[in-house]
């Protein structure tokens, strides 16, 4: 019963100082990213923040806003830090890329594409996966649903059998 009472407790608490002070860190992520779904995912990641380590809230609303906003800073700079470094390996990754010799298409490449292209999504991905990317049919099979007997059949149709 005290652990209910506690964590129910625990629950309003979270609840009012979340409807006390979302819009307001909601309109400070606003002004601090360029995609507003940013705003929103940096919001989500503070209040989760702040439901992980409520214990550690202030009990007076002014001191547990100011917290939250200090929670909110870090968030946003562990993102920043996180974005950077994304940017960093993509920048890499396409040097890398660029460096890859150019893949050579052919007549007969160009057929096999349109031969996939003309199947249903589900059964193009498959032989893609098990011919192309050489995975094994029955991993792949169970990875895309459960069609193990229709397999032989498409495979059939895909090499044009």
């Amino acid at each position: 019963m005290m652990n209910r009472r506690r964590r129910s407790t625990r629950e309003a608490r979270f609840e009012h100082v979340y409807v006390a002070n979302a819009a307001d860190l909601l309109s400070y992520f606003g002004r601090r990213v360029q995609i507003p779904a940013d705003a929103a995912d940096l919001l989500s990641e503070t209040f989760i923040v702040a439901w992980r380590r409520g214990d550690r809230m202030p009990v007076e609303p002014e001191q547990a806003r100011m917290w939250l906003f200090g929670v909110a800073r870090r968030v946003l700079a562990n993102a920043a830090r996180g974005g950077a470094r994304h940017s960093d390996l993509t920048d890499k990754l396409r040097a890398h890329l660029e460096a890859l010799p150019t893949e050579q298409v052919d007549a007969e490449t160009l057929d096999i594409r349109a031969a996939l292209d003309a199947l249903p999504d589900d059964q193009s991905e498959l032989v893609r996966l098990v011919l192309w990317d050489p995975l094994p049919a029955c991993g792949s099979v169970a990875q895309l649903s459960s069609w193990t007997r229709r397999f032989p059949i498409v495979n059939r149709r895909a090499v044009g059998g």
